[in-house]
């Protein structure tokens, strides 16, 4: 029997149970009316489902990056691109020609032009009233800018040398990302709300603060302050290690205070100052669950594991398939039905995102390996070619 996913023995359960947390997180959003009741006060925070992601990938992506350069002094720029021109681009074509050659799957009143998708730019100039399919790309464009500029900043600063101010720095980015925010609040959003038009308010907000990467970058720089501190600083990751349940519940906590000031998604403060404290509660999080001590570390669980691999394409398909659930149910006339479409949708979704996984996703992962791996020999063998070379003229 062919396994459909692979568990390997090393992987971080802790990491999995985030992703699997992170991607219910943003279907809750969502999938927001006809929820139940009992889920209304998770929907508000919903949307901090995509920030827990910003700071896992700034953890791993910094990691991996920070680790290499720490054991080669340099980044394998080819490898790393091509591992995440495999990694992303695939699934994500494979739902925009789905978005673009079946008008009726659109979930939203239109599309930005396919090249802004293509450039990965969506998020900039984006209309907010009338191009609202697909939306949730904008996250992908600032996850594509983050791997652009994440390993050729790593290999500036060591050449700089300037690595022991690289914690500062990361501080003063997030500083930077409250100004720009604080500034573009004044410039496109106030001026609305002064003047009473909630439907401009709401676009400026989405527009000028939301949704571009410039004011995006707090949990991104807080996972690669995690990477940095575990790679570079052995007593701090040894501190922090012995005590991951505390870290989780301080993380906890932190959450907790941001659910207050989030409280409106719409807000002042909860644009401006709730996202750095979000994203720092879940850096918390985030190393309670690769700590060993820690309960998140510990625990293995099936659900979160397929959750968690399957969290890519749900992400890319979920608002595409609770449209065509939603067309599908609308002329049910069956009371059970009709009541539990929430769960039906989130279930569909799973299943979107399975087919996706299957027939997209893991056929291309599987092609990066193998060229990765023949990438690897050829140079293997062309270096024992040239090493033959030398020692055949010296002889």
């Amino acid at each position: 029997m062919i396994k459909i996913f692979t568990n390997h023995t090393n992987r971080l359960h802790g990491l999995d149970h985030l992703r699997a947390i992170a991607i219910i997180l943003v279907m809750i959003f969502h999938y927001g009316r006809g929820i139940p009741d009992w889920l209304e006060p998770i929907k508000r925070i919903g949307w901090t489902g995509v920030d827990l992601f910003f700071v896992l990938s700034g953890y791993l992506i910094g990691f991996q990056l920070l680790k290499e350069f720490k054991g080669n002094s340099k980044i394998n720029l080819k490898r790393f691109y091509m591992k995440r021109l495999f990694r992303i681009v695939p699934a994500y074509l494979a739902v925009l020609i789905l978005y673009y050659s079946l008008g009726s799957l659109r979930e939203g009143s239109g599309m930005p032009p396919l090249w802004k998708f293509l450039t990965f730019t969506q998020n900039y100039g984006l209309d907010s009233q009338t191009q609202k399919s697909f939306s949730q790309a904008w996250s992908l464009c600032v996850e594509e800018h983050f791997y652009l500029l994440m390993p050729i900043s790593i290999i500036m600063i060591f050449q700089s040398r300037l690595q022991k101010l690289v914690p500062y720095l990361m501080l003063a980015l997030i500083g930077v990302g409250i100004l720009l925010r604080i500034y573009n609040w004044n410039e496109f959003v106030q001026p609305f709300i002064e003047s009473g038009s909630r439907r401009l308010m709401v676009q400026g907000l989405l527009e000028k603060v939301y949704y571009p990467s410039h004011n995006r970058m707090d949990g991104l720089i807080v996972g690669v302050l995690i990477a940095s501190i575990f790679n570079f600083k052995p007593g701090w990751q040894t501190f922090l290690s012995k005590y991951g349940n505390i870290s989780l519940l301080l993380g906890l906590v932190l959450f907790l205070l941001a659910y207050q000031v989030c409280e409106s998604i719409l807000s002042f403060k909860a644009m401006v100052y709730g996202l750095p404290l979000i994203s720092l509660a879940y850096g918390f999080i985030v190393i309670g669950a690769i700590s060993p001590t820690s309960i998140l570390y510990k625990l293995k669980s099936r659900f979160t594991f397929v959750m968690a691999t399957l969290s890519y394409a749900i992400y890319l398909s979920h608002k595409q398939v609770y449209h065509l659930v939603k067309i599908l149910l609308a002329d049910i006339d069956n009371g059970f039905v009709q009541q539990n479409v929430f769960w039906i949708c989130l279930i569909f979704a799973v299943i979107g995102g399975l087919i996706l996984h299957l027939f997209i996703e893991k056929p291309f992962l599987r092609l990066r390996d193998q060229l990765l791996i023949g990438n690897e020999k050829k140079q293997e063998i062309r270096g024992k070619l040239i090493l033959n070379y030398i020692k055949n003229i010296w002889r």
